[in-house]
């Protein structure tokens, strides 16, 4: 089968499709720095289950590192699926340099390394925050997105641009993916659902920015990883794909369903809006739907569910 490198591959998203493109029977290769974002035990256990497999190889180094990456992108790579990246927009405002030199400067290098190998394919994770504040939605693969209010948004605007251009010079296919707000399993702790989850179990209250009428269009993990592994599949020439659930549900809303999975009431703390942060997503998935055959299938609640039984275990 063929030989897929994953970067981030101990992350969140990343172990899930290591673990699903090992089930396909690929060699799968993981490149990841353990970056201390959040700590870096957290992304080994992730890896626990895919480190049994004679099909997995962990590289532990930088996307920046060029040494590295022509170590890693060897003849015969069927595709590189480019999940590594500085996370978080808030954290993005405090230090804009780190944010653009992993995020930019380490798409670079694996864009550079993809051209050396023939027959590759790019498969860059985006995200929803490209497409600004905007009230109205859905938001759609063809709407302008020259608008981002973080700089982590525009580093990610920046990773869509740099590889249409590689790709209209070096012609090999590309395939960038807009995820919206995942979940699940392994979702790293700063994130909302993890965060807000931890609070209500400890009796502390939860942090809501604004009046909770915030919306986000939450995606399950195995979704997501799925329209991943059908972009893979199908990549040729240059698209972008919104990989989303196509329901939004307020701030409000997620913490009544959070109670309801855990099984425990949450006191809300009131803070002011924060820089960077929109007021909504909300992903148009017929692209998606029409040309890769992605189909979402977990609920919020559904998907809730499964994040409690794994956080009770974890």
């Amino acid at each position: 089968m063929a030989r897929i490198i994953v970067t981030g591959g101990a992350g969140f998203i990343g172990s899930h499709l290591c673990e699903a493109l090992l089930r396909k029977g690929h060699d799968v290769v993981a490149l990841d720095n353990f970056d201390d974002f959040y700590d870096p035990a957290v992304k080994r256990r992730n890896l626990r289950e895919a480190q049994e497999s004679d099909q997995f190889t962990l590289i532990e180094g930088d996307i920046r590192d060029e040494g590295v990456v022509k170590e890693v992108v060897q003849p015969g790579t069927h595709a590189i699926v480019h999940l590594a990246a500085r996370a978080g927009v808030r954290p993005s405002i405090e230090d804009p340099l780190l944010y653009q030199d992993v995020n930019v400067r380490g798409t670079m290098v694996l864009l550079e390394a993809c051209r050396s190998v023939e027959s590759c394919k790019f498969i860059f994770a985006s995200s929803s925050s490209v497409y600004g504040n905007r009230t109205e939605g859905p938001f759609r693969e063809s709407d302008r997105v020259d608008d981002p209010i973080s700089p982590y948004a525009a580093t990610k605007k920046a990773g869509e641009l740099l590889a249409h251009a590689y790709h209209h010079l070096f012609k090999f296919p590309v395939a960038c993916l807009r995820f919206f707000t995942v979940f699940g399993p392994r979702q790293r702790p700063d994130l909302a659902i993890h965060k807000f989850a931890r609070l209500i179990l400890a009796g502390k209250p939860l942090p809501v920015f604004g009046d909770g009428s915030m919306r986000r269009d939450f995606t399950y993990v195995e979704d997501t990883v799925d329209g991943i592994i059908r972009a893979i599949d199908q990549c040729e020439g240059y698209h972008i794909y919104n990989l989303g659930n196509a329901s939004p549900v307020s701030v409000s809303e997620l913490v009544a369903a959070l109670e309801k999975a855990l099984g425990k009431k949450a006191m809300i703390e009131t803070k002011p809006l924060q820089p960077g942060d929109v007021q909504q997503t909300h992903a148009d998935v017929s692209l998606a739907c029409r040309e890769l055959g992605y189909k979402p299938k977990t609920d919020l609640q559904s998907g809730l569910a499964q994040f409690a039984a794994w956080l009770e275990q974890s």
